[in-house]
């Protein structure tokens, strides 16, 4: 019914859902995985503490062939069967600014089995001079392995930091160029 004139109406927000925390275990150590319908909104690796509390074992959930498939996308993009888990994901994390999101989708396009420097991605993020900036931004990273920031390295020598850890970012790099010189070869 429309308002009458001079009466204010008010919209009621939808309620909010809330997420769906699975924890799973893989090749790299757990993952608490987060959703929000279907699509993935977080990911922790190795979570620990009040982190790991806000996450359910998988078995704690009722049989679903959506999570069976997240899962099992995940684990065969670990186990080097796939080059991307290919999962739908959402940038819901409110403290990326426009610069963070685009320095998150410049990551996207990092092809598998290559890597690329922060000075790069800050360029095509247009920042060239922000390579800390991206640097920082990327070990917040909230969707690591759907955003492949593990493929972000440093101009000189090393692996540089990751969400996860400089060792699980050594094994992920050796999995996928190696995977990657196979495919070519």
């Amino acid at each position: 019914m429309p308002a009458e004139r001079g009466v204010p109406t008010v919209e009621v927000a939808p309620p909010v859902e809330e997420p769906i925390r699975v924890l799973v275990p893989s090749r790299i150590g757990p993952l608490g995985v987060e959703f929000q319908r279907t699509a993935i909104t977080r990911i922790v690796i190795s979570p620990s503490g009040a982190t790991r509390r806000l996450f359910y074992p998988l078995s704690d959930y009722e049989a679903s062939e959506f999570l069976d498939e997240v899962f099992g996308r995940l684990s065969e993009y670990l186990a080097g069967a796939r080059r991307s888990p290919d999962l739908e994901f959402e940038m819901t994390a409110p403290e990326l600014d426009s610069f963070g999101r685009r320095v998150l989708k410049e990551t996207t396009r990092i092809p598998y089995g290559k890597t690329r420097t922060f000075k790069e991605i800050a360029e095509a993020a247009g920042r060239p001079e922000s390579y800390r900036q991206v640097a920082a931004i990327l070990e917040r990273n909230p969707l690591p392995l759907l955003v492949p920031c593990h493929r972000v390295v440093p101009g000189k020598q090393g692996v540089g930091g990751w969400v996860g850890g400089p060792s699980r970012k050594r094994w992920l790099l050796r999995l996928e160029q190696e995977l990657a010189a196979q495919l070519t070869a």
